[in-house]
C-alpha cells in the first residue's frame, strides 16, 4: 500500500514546516535566555519543552497570521500560493488545526511553574493579536518583535520563578533585533503591501529604511554587549558579538540597492546572527 504523502503538503506550508528559518530565530534567542537564567546548562525537561514549544507556537502562529491575511495574501507576489490564498485548506480546517496546535502547546505547561504558564497565555494574546495590526498601524514589527521575544521573559520565569532586569533588558534587545529583520522581511514585499493597504515598518521609514534597519541592528548589539557585561561573560561571548557586528555589515551590504532577493537573503541572514548569540552564551556557560 502507497502512502499519498501530497495531501500533507498544503498543512505542513501552512504551519511553515517546510520554511524553518521562523523557527529558528525563535529558537537561538530562547534557548540562549534559559542558559543566561540557569547561570549553566538548564534541566533537560526545560530545554524540551521550550525546543517544542517554538515550534508548536511558531506554527500556530502561522496558521492565525494566514487566517487573518487570506483576502490580502493573493494580492502579494511572495504570499499568493499559501494554503488559504489558494482554497488549498478551508478556513474551517485552518481554525481546527490552530486549535490542536494551542491544545498542544497547553498540555506542555504542565512542565512549568505559574509564572510562565500566565506569561504564556500573554504570549498567546500577542501572537494572536500581531497579524491584524498590520491593518491599524505602521509598526506591526514591533508587535511581532515582542512576541518573538516572549519566549524569553517566559524562560528566565521558567528557571527563576520571575523575570529579573537582565531578562527585560534581553527582551528589548531581542525586540529590536527583530525589528530590523522583520523590516527587511517587509522590503521584500513594501510595493505589493502598497497595493494591498498592508502596513509595516519598510512603508513607514520610506527612504530611510536602511538607516533605521542599521539604527536598529546598533541598538540591539549594544543591548546585547549589555546583557554580556551585567552577566559577566568574557571572551568567547566578545567573539559573538564580533561576529554579529560582521553579519550586521553584511545585511547593510546585501540591501544597498534594495533588490527584493537580497533584501530577502539579509533577513535569512539572521539565522546566523541568533546562533552566534546562542553559542556565545553557552561558550560562557560551559561547565
Amino acid at each position: 500500500m502507497i502512502v499519498d504523502l501530497s495531501i500533507w503538503r498544503p498543512w505542513l506550508a501552512l504551519m511553515r514546516f517546510d520554511r524553518p528559518v521562523g523557527s529558528l530565530l525563535l529558537l537561538w534567542p530562547t534557548l540562549a535566555a534559559l542558559w543566561v537564567a540557569a547561570e549553566g546548562v538548564p534541566p533537560a525537561a526545560l530545554i524540551a519543552v521550550f525546543t517544542l514549544g517554538v515550534f508548536i507556537m511558531r506554527a500556530a502562529g502561522c496558521v492565525i497570521n494566514d487566517l487573518a491575511d487570506r483576502r490580502f495574501d493573493p494580492l502579494v507576489a511572495r504570499t499568493r500560493n499559501r494554503p488559504l490564498a489558494t482554497g488549498a485548506i478551508s478556513v474551517r480546517g485552518a481554525l481546527g488545526l490552530f486549535a490542536g496546535l494551542c491544545l498542544v502547546a497547553l498540555a506542555l505547561l504542565a512542565w512549568l511553574n505559574a509564572a510562565a504558564r500566565w506569561l504564556a497565555v500573554a504570549g498567546l494574546a500577542i501572537s494572536v493579536l500581531y497579524p491584524f495590526t498590520k491593518r491599524w498601524t505602521h509598526l506591526p514589527q514591533v508587535v511581532l518583535g515582542a512576541a518573538f521575544s516572549w519566549g524569553i521573559v517566559m524562560a528566565f520565569a521558567a528557571v527563576g520563578g520571575g523575570v529579573p532586569a537582565t531578562g527585560w533588558l534581553f527582551f528589548v534587545a531581542s525586540l529590536l533585533w527583530i525589528v530590523a529583520y522583520d523590516t527587511l522581511y517587509a522590503m521584500v514585499d513594501r510595493e505589493d503591501d502598497l497595493k494591498a493597504g498592508i502596513k509595516s515598518t519598510a512603508i513607514l521609514f520610506g527612504a530611510a529604511d536602511r538607516l533605521m534597519v542599521g539604527v536598529l541592528q546598533a541598538g540591539a548589539w549594544f543591548g546585547f554587549a549589555l546583557l554580556g557585561w551585567r552577566s559577566g561573560f568574557g571572551v568567547a561571548y566578545g567573539a559573538g558579538l564580533a561576529v554579529i557586528v560582521a553579519l550586521f555589515v553584511y545585511q547593510q551590504a546585501l540591501i544597498r540597492e534594495r533588490d527584493r532577493d537580497r533584501c530577502f537573503r539579509a533577513f535569512l541572514n539572521n539565522t546566523w546572527v541568533g546562533f552566534a548569540l546562542f553559542a556565545a552564551v553557552v561558550a560562557e556557560r560551559a561547565p
